[in-house]
């Protein structure tokens, strides 16, 4: 290595910020494998999640403050990537009911992908510590508060006002979480109950859009 490179870091500084973040992704991995036990995050104790990582627990606090911080950067990392999928499927320039339908694809794909970080988002939604809860709460909004603003730029339902636009779409989002469960409870390579399950969900989402369809602002008292 030139006298340049080692001045600079060099390939040692690449290699370090590399086992950085393979000890960070291991410490995320392994409080998810923990929640796939059967485990509530909450429960957990960061020994024990250090223990699952392989790795000494004076390591744990190079990447995170304690255990809250690690849940929040799950809940992040799984929103921010679910939220750009399902933007580019609504920007991608299909009918409304061929966008809903990829949409719930994508959706089902990502959830059966990634269960074990639906298994902890669903638990700690409901019944989670308070930081976290509140960080899918956050998250949650974002997902609105995206979905709204789509829909306002692409002209659909243009008549509802921005508050009850958002009300549509957290309905939507609200929906699909709840259909997060259902499709992780499904049995493996059930082709029947899948194609059922999803129908359902469809079906879900396009009463949700009639229903906002026919709706009409009223003054309050009316």
């Amino acid at each position: 290595m030139s006298l340049r490179q080692r001045r600079l870091g060099g390939p040692d500084l690449a290699t370090r910020d590399e086992r950085k973040r393979r000890t960070r992704r291991t410490l995320l991995d392994a409080a998810l494998a923990l929640v796939g036990e059967g485990r509530s995050f909450s429960s957990l104790g960061l020994r024990e999640v250090t223990r699952q990582a392989g790795v000494v627990p004076t390591s744990f606090y190079r990447h995170f403050h304690d255990l809250d911080e690690l849940g929040l950067a799950l809940v992040e990392e799984g929103g921010r990537t679910l939220r750009h999928l399902l933007r580019e499927v609504r920007h991608a320039g299909l009918a409304p009911a061929d966008t809903i339908r990829r949409s719930v694809r994508v959706y089902q794909e990502y959830v059966v992908t990634h269960r074990l970080h639906f298994r902890f988002l669903a638990g700690e939604r409901a019944s989670g510590c308070g930081p976290v809860r509140n960080a899918i709460r956050r998250e949650v909004g974002h997902f609105v508060q995206e979905m709204a603003e789509d829909l306002r730029q692409l002209g659909i339902l243009a008549h509802l006002t921005t508050p009850a636009l958002q009300m549509v779409c957290g309905l939507v989002v609200n929906t699909m979480l709840n259909a997060a469960i259902d499709i992780l409870d499904l049995p493996r390579n059930d082709r029947h109950r899948e194609a059922e399950l999803m129908e359902t969900f469809l079906r879900q989402l396009r009463v949700i859009f009639l229903g906002a369809l026919q709706w009409e602002e009223r003054p309050r008292g009316a």
